[in-house]
C-alpha cells in the first residue's frame, strides 16, 4: 500500500531528474507495495470461482506460448521444403514423409498455429476479464467506503474536484496493473525465457549471447527512459488534475461568477491550468518518440547480429534458408515480448503515479473510530450530558473551555452565543464528527467515544443550518432518513414538515428533480425537506443546528412550527442564532470564548440584564429597523396608489366646533 509523501533530510542528493534517494527508495517501495497490496483481490479467498479463472487463465497461457513457438518452426519447414531442404522432424516412408513434409501442407500448418496462438491468447484473456474487473471493483468500493470513514476535518479541506480525478485516474491505474500484470508480465517472462531455450537448442551459445546482450541493453534504455518520463507524466497529472479542480469550482459557483461578470476572468484561469498541461503533455509525447526511437535502434541491431550469424552459416553450409528465416522470426517474435516488457514497465509506473494519492487517501488513517469492543448505544430516555468538554481544532487555539451542561429527557435546551463562541462545534461533538480533547459526552450515561458510530447517529436527527440535497428526486431525499420506509410514510412526514401541498402542486410531484445540492429549491423548501428526512428518521434526540437562521421571518415562522411539532417529546438540543426561535427553550445556555456565561429560561435572562439580554435588545433593534426600511420599500414602490384618507376631525369647518 502506498503512503503518503515522507520528508527527506536535506544532506539527501537529489538526482538528474530532481528525486532524490529517500524518494527513489519509496516509489520502489510503492511499486512492490501495490502488487502485494493486489493480490488478495487477484486470488480471493472467499472467490474459488475467480481462482479457477486463474489457473485457467495460467493453463491457456502456457499453451498458447507453446503454439507461439511452434509458429516459426512451421515457417522453417515450408521454407526448407520449398528450397529442396529437407528438415522436417519426420521419419516415414516416401509418399509419407512427402505428404508431412509438403510445403502446402506445412504453410497451412503456419497459418493454424497462428489462429491457435490468437485463439487461446483472446480466450485466456475473456476468462481472466472478470478477475481483473472484480478486483478494480473491489478496490473502488473499499476507496469509497473509507472516503466515509475519514473524519469531516479531512472532507473540510479536501477539492472535490481534484479529488475525484485522483479517484478516476487511481480506479483506472489499478485496472492497468491488474491486467498487466497477469496478462502481459508474466507471459512475457515465460515467452522469453521459451525462446532462450530454443535458441540454444536449434542453434548454439553465441546466439543466447548475442539475444542476452540486446535483451539487457534494450530493458536498462526502457528503464531509464521510463524513469526519465515519469516526472514528466507527474507533472502532467498534476496540471491535469489543477484544470479539472478549477473547472468544477467555477461550475458550483456559477452564480457568483455572474454576480460579478467574472466570465473572462474564470477562463484566463481555467486556460493558465490547461496551459501548463498542455506543455506537460507535448513533453509526454516528445519523450516518448524519444524512448520508441531508442528501442528500435537497439532491437533492430541485435537482430542484424543474429541474422548475419546465420547468413554466414548458410553460406557455410552449417545452416539452411531455412534456419535464416526462422532465426528472423524468432527474432521478430522476441520483440513483440519485449515491446510488451517496454510498454509493461511504463505503464505499470505510470498507473502506480495515478493511483499514488488515491492509495494516500486509502492509508489516511481515520481520526474518528470505534473503541475496540464498542457496543451499540442503547437509549432508555435520551438525555444528553456534557462534562467538562474541552475542545480545540488546532491546539494552539482552544474552542471550547469546559463545557458542563446537561439536556434531560424530553426537555429542550438551546446555546445561543456571539459568532465563533462554539455553538455549531458542540453540536459536531455531539455527532462524533470529532471526538473531545478533554471530558465526555454521556448519552443515558454511555459516553458517546465508546458505543458504535452507526447506533449514536442512528439515535441523532440532525437539521443543519445550510441543508444540501442529492441531485435527485424529493422522494429519494426525504426517503434518505430512513431507506427502508415505504411511500406513504414519505409523504407523511412531508405532511408533517408542511411540504407535501407544494410537492404535490408540482408537475411530477415527489419524482421532482431538486437539483445539483437542492439549488431547484428556495432556501424554506430545502429545509421543509431536511425536516421531513428527520420526521421519517423518528429519532429520540433532535439536534438543530441553526436551522432556520437564513430563512426570512415569515418562511422562519412557519419552519418553527414544524420543527416545535418534530421536537415535542423528544430530547431537543437547538443551536440558536435568532433568539426568537428558543424563547420557549426549558434551559437556554449562552456561550461566550468557548464558556457557558449565563444560563437560565428566557425570563430569567432577561431578568440579569446580561450578555443574553444585551443580544435579545439587539435583535429586536435590528428587527425594527428591517420592518420600518420595508415599510418605507413599500410605500415607495407605489406612487400611483390612492393617499390614505385625512382624519375628519382635520378638515372640519370651523362651525362645526
Amino acid at each position: 500500500m502506498a503512503h503518503p509523501h515522507s520528508s527527506h533530510h536535506s544532506d539527501d542528493a537529489p538526482d538528474a531528474a530532481g528525486k532524490s534517494p529517500a524518494d527513489r527508495s519509496l516509489e520502489q517501495g510503492t511499486l512492490i507495495g501495490t502488487l502485494a497490496h493486489l493480490w488478495p483481490y487477484i486470488w480471493p479467498s472467499d472467490r474459488s470461482d475467480l481462482k479457477m479463472r486463474v489457473v485457467w487463465s495460467m493453463v491457456l497461457l502456457l499453451v498458447a506460448k507453446l503454439a507461439t513457438l511452434s509458429v516459426p518452426f512451421t515457417f522453417k519447414w515450408a521454407i526448407d521444403a520449398l528450397t529442396g531442404a529437407d528438415t522436417a522432424p519426420v521419419e516415414a516412408s516416401n509418399w509419407q514423409l512427402w505428404l508431412i513434409a509438403s510445403p502446402l501442407l506445412l504453410t497451412a500448418s503456419y497459418g493454424v498455429t497462428r489462429v491457435l496462438m490468437a485463439v487461446l491468447t483472446q480466450w485466456r484473456d475473456g476468462i481472466f476479464a472478470r478477475v481483473a474487473m472484480h478486483a478494480v471493483r473491489k478496490l473502488a468500493t473499499i476507496t469509497f467506503i473509507h472516503m466515509h470513514e475519514l473524519s469531516l476535518r479531512f472532507h473540510l479541506e479536501r477539492k472535490t474536484g481534484g479529488l475525484t480525478r485522483v479517484l478516476e485516474r487511481g480506479r483506472t491505474g489499478i485496472e492497468v496493473i491488474v491486467r498487466m500484470v497477469i496478462l502481459q508480465l508474466i507471459p512475457t517472462i515465460v515467452e522469453v525465457s521459451l525462446l532462450m531455450a530454443v535458441l540454444l537448442w536449434q542453434f548454439d551459445w553465441r546466439y543466447v549471447v548475442a539475444t542476452l546482450i540486446t535483451v539487457v541493453i534494450y530493458m536498462y534504455y526502457t528503464y531509464i527512459a521510463t524513469e526519465w518520463r515519469i516526472g514528466i507524466r507527474r507533472k502532467m497529472n498534476e496540471s491535469d488534475t489543477d484544470a479539472n479542480t478549477k473547472a468544477i469550482d467555477s461550475l458550483l459557483n456559477y452564480e457568483t461568477v455572474k454576480y460579478f461578470g467574472a466570465e473572462a476572468r474564470e477562463a484566463q484561469r481555467y486556460d493558465r491550468s490547461v496551459e501548463r498541461y498542455e506543455e506537460a503533455s507535448v513533453k509526454t509525447y516528445t519523450s516518448l518518440a524519444v524512448l520508441n526511437t531508442g528501442q528500435a535502434v537497439i532491437f533492430t541491431a541485435g537482430l542484424t547480429a543474429t541474422m548475419m550469424m546465420c547468413a554466414v552459416g548458410v553460406r557455410n553450409g552449417r545452416n539452411t534458408v531455412g534456419d535464416f528465416v526462422l532465426v528472423n522470426a524468432m527474432m521478430i517474435q522476441l520483440y513483440q515480448p519485449l515491446n510488451f516488457m517496454g510498454m509493461v514497465y511504463r505503464e505499470i509506473k505510470q498507473a502506480i503515479i495515478d493511483i499514488e494519492k488515491m492509495f494516500s487517501v486509502i492509508s489516511r488513517d481515520p481520526e474518528i473510530k470505534d473503541a475496540p469492543g464498542a457496543e451499540p448505544l442503547v437509549v432508555s430516555a435520551g438525555s444528553v450530558r456534557f462534562e467538562d468538554v474541552r475542545f480545540a481544532y488546532e491546539a494552539a487555539r482552544p474552542i471550547l473551555k469546559g463545557i458542563s451542561f446537561e439536556v434531560p429527557a424530553g426537555k429542550t435546551v438551546a446555546i445561543v452565543g456571539p459568532s465563533g463562541a462554539g455553538k455549531s462545534t458542540i453540536s459536531r461533538l455531539l455527532f462524533r464528527l470529532y471526538d473531545v480533547s478533554g471530558g465526555r459526552i454521556l448519552i443515558d450515561g454511555q459516553d458517546i467515544r465508546e458505543v458504535t458510530q452507526a447506533s449514536l447517529r442512528a439515535s441523532i436527527g440532525m437539521v443543519p443550518q445550510d441543508t444540501v440535497l442529492f441531485n435527485d428526486t424529493i422522494r429519494y431525499n426525504i426517503r434518505y432518513g430512513r431507506w427502508n420506509a415505504g411511500d406513504a410514510e414519505v409523504e407523511e412526514a412531508a405532511r408533517l414538515a408542511q411540504i407535501d401541498h407544494f410537492i404535490r402542486m408540482a408537475p411530477r410531484g415527489y419524482e421532482t428533480q431538486v437539483g445539483e445540492r437542492g439549488l431547484k429549491l428556495s432556501g424554506g423548501e430545502k429545509q421543509r425537506v431536511a425536516i421531513a428526512r428527520t420526521v421519517l428518521k423518528a429519532p429520540p434526540i433532535l439536534l438543530l443546528d441553526e436551522a432556520t437562521s437564513a430563512l426570512d421571518s415569515h418562511t422562519e415562522h412557519e419552519i418553527q412550527g414544524a420543527l416545535d411539532r418534530v421536537s415535542k417529546n423528544r430530547t431537543s438540543l437547538v443551536i440558536a442564532h435568532r433568539l426568537s426561535t428558543i424563547v420557549g427553550a426549558d434551559e437556554i445556555i449562552v456561550l461566550d470564548q468557548g464558556r457557558i456565561a449565563e444560563r437560565g429560561t428566557h425570563a430569567d435572562l432577561l431578568a440579569m440584564g446580561g450578555l443574553y439580554a444585551s443580544m435579545w435588545n439587539r435583535q429586536r433593534e435590528a428587527e425594527a429597523a428591517r420592518e420600518k426600511l420595508a415599510q418605507i420599500a413599500d410605500s415607495s414602490a407605489a406612487p400611483n396608489r390612492e393617499p390614505p384618507p385625512v382624519d375628519d376631525a382635520l378638515t372640519a369647518p370651523a362651525a362645526a366646533e
